[in-house]
């Protein structure tokens, strides 16, 4: 039986990969509020914590939003590619990129504890629909 805890995780969980895009921790209170009405700000953020540590989501910094994670890879960091026009966010994984990114930051004494990338600009669809108007 999972604790009350893992529950709104996979509630938590179930909300962002139905959006299928980056959502605000407030955005899911409100999603989740209608089969619980008393769920609170710290109980979505304890689980978007828990979530994000466990590498099944990833908070896009740049846009203070949450998006689930889109690969097998929960190991490694996450590049995120972020549309700027439709807001899609596409995930890739350079696990040589970043060990290359820490040893430079290393070099002048530098401890990095973990990594956020995150692209801006326009994706193909975006771009190619752009190019035909």
């Amino acid at each position: 039986m999972a604790s009350r805890g893992e529950q709104v995780q996979a509630n938590v969980l179930v909300a962002l990969l139905a959006h299928g895009k980056p959502t605000s921790a407030y955005k899911i209170m409100r999603d989740l509020q209608d089969g619980q009405p008393k769920i609170a700000p710290p109980t979505i953020y304890r689980a978007l914590a828990a979530l994000v540590e466990q590498g099944k989501v990833h908070r896009l910094e740049s846009l203070n939003a949450f998006v689930a994670c889109q690969c097998a890879h929960h190991d490694h960091p996450a590049i995120l590619s972020i549309c700027d026009d439709c807001g899609a966010v596409e995930e890739t994984v350079a696990p040589k990129l970043l060990n290359q990114l820490t040893r430079l930051t290393k070099k002048s004494g530098f401890a990095a504890m973990r990594h956020i990338i995150e692209i801006h600009g326009r994706c193909a669809s975006c771009k190619n629909a752009g190019a035909q108007s």
